[in-house]
């Protein structure tokens, strides 16, 4: 996905927004900007015509959207401390739990967002980059959940808010001409995060994420009206 060639968020997602699930949304006053916030780019200024830059454009985006989203609520975002790509079973422990292969994950500790780049770059090929304008964007999406100390009761729903936040910054960055949707972007948008749910709603598990309708309803939730609705 980029400003001039290619996407993955989808401009239509109304049909999934009645099934939206319930969820948290951002505290304090104020409501989610419409652009990615001060500072944000303009879509001539970003390109986006790779893996690496498509991974760091929605890097770049999402964090400055939470910005302008967090001074909107009186609040202060604090930028990830690091963004660290790593192979296999060589990544960057958390809280002294190894990281492990074909995953992406935000660590509290250290407030960093590391992911198995062969992993995403073999979704991203196969899958296309909607892959990775949902996978950074939900990892950001917990960073943001751990600055306003949100508690939840299952694992279930705080993935399903990340996806809903994930939803609300690409919307709003769509919406504030930062990035260009085009056609078939809903398709292989739907299609990745169909392929991340879980095969039954198994909600009581520890490491639930939420079901393929689940987690598309949140992600349009957050789309469709904001992260103010997560």
């Amino acid at each position: 996905m980029t400003t001039t060639r290619r996407g993955a968020v989808p401009l239509v997602l109304a049909a999934l927004v009645a099934l939206a699930v319930s969820c948290g949304g951002l505290p304090g006053p104020g409501s989610a900007p419409e652009t990615a916030g001060p500072g944000a780019s303009t879509p001539a200024e970003v390109t986006g015509q790779t893996f690496e830059e498509d991974v760091e454009l929605i890097k770049r985006l999402t964090e400055e959207f939470w910005v302008g989203t967090f001074e909107a609520s009186g609040r202060t975002y604090r930028p990830l401390q690091g963004f660290v790509p790593y192979s296999g079973e060589n990544g960057p422990e958390c809280g002294g739990q190894p990281s492990v292969p074909n995953n992406a994950f935000y660590c509290p500790v250290g407030h960093f967002v590391a992911y198995d780049e062969q992993w995403m770059r073999e979704l991203y090929d196969r899958m296309g980059d909607g892959s990775v304008y949902l996978i950074i964007p939900h990892e950001i999406g917990h960073a943001v959940q751990a600055q306003l100390m949100s508690d939840f009761e299952l694992n279930q729903q705080r993935e399903l808010q990340a996806d809903c936040y994930a939803g609300g910054a690409l919307g709003a960055l769509v919406r504030g001409g930062s990035l260009t949707a085009e056609p078939g972007d809903e398709d292989e948008l739907l299609l990745n995060l169909a392929a991340a749910g879980d095969p039954e709603d198994a909600w009581w598990r520890p490491d639930a994420h939420g079901t393929a309708e689940q987690r598309q309803t949140a992600f349009a939730e957050g789309y469709n009206n904001g992260v103010d609705s997560c």
